[in-house]
C-alpha cells in the first residue's frame, strides 16, 4: 500500500530522535505504536460488519459452489467426448467359428 523503504524510515528516525529527543522518544513510539493497532483493530471491525451486513459468506460460498459445478458439467462432457470419439470395436468372433 505504502511504498516506504529503510531510507524513509530511517531518516524519520533521524528527524523524530532530533525533535522529540532521545528521552521521550520511546514512550512516543510506544503510543503511536498503540494508536496504530487501535485504528488497525477499528478498521477490521468495521470491515467485518460491512461484510457481515452485506453477506460476503454467502455471496462466496456460493460462487464456490458455481466453480465446481461448472467444473463437474466440464469433466461430464470431456468424459462423455471420450466415449463418443471411440472407434466401434470388432464383433469377437470365437475360435472355432468362421465369419
Amino acid at each position: 500500500m505504502f511504498d516506504i523503504g529503510f531510507s524513509e524510515l530511517l531518516l524519520v528516525a533521524i528527524i523524530s530522535l532530533v525533535v522529540i529527543g532521545p528521552k521521550r522518544l520511546p514512550e512516543t513510539v510506544r503510543a503511536a505504536a498503540l494508536w496504530i493497532g487501535r485504528f488497525r483493530r477499528a478498521a477490521s471491525k468495521i470491515y467485518q460488519e460491512m461484510e457481515k451486513e452485506v453477506g460476503m459468506d454467502d455471496i462466496r460460498r456460493q460462487l464456490h459452489n458455481e466453480e465446481v459445478m461448472n467444473r463437474v458439467r466440464e469433466l461430464e462432457l470431456a468424459a462423455k467426448q471420450k466415449v463418443d470419439d471411440k472407434p466401434p470395436t470388432a464383433p469377437v468372433v470365437p475360435d472355432n467359428q468362421e465369419p
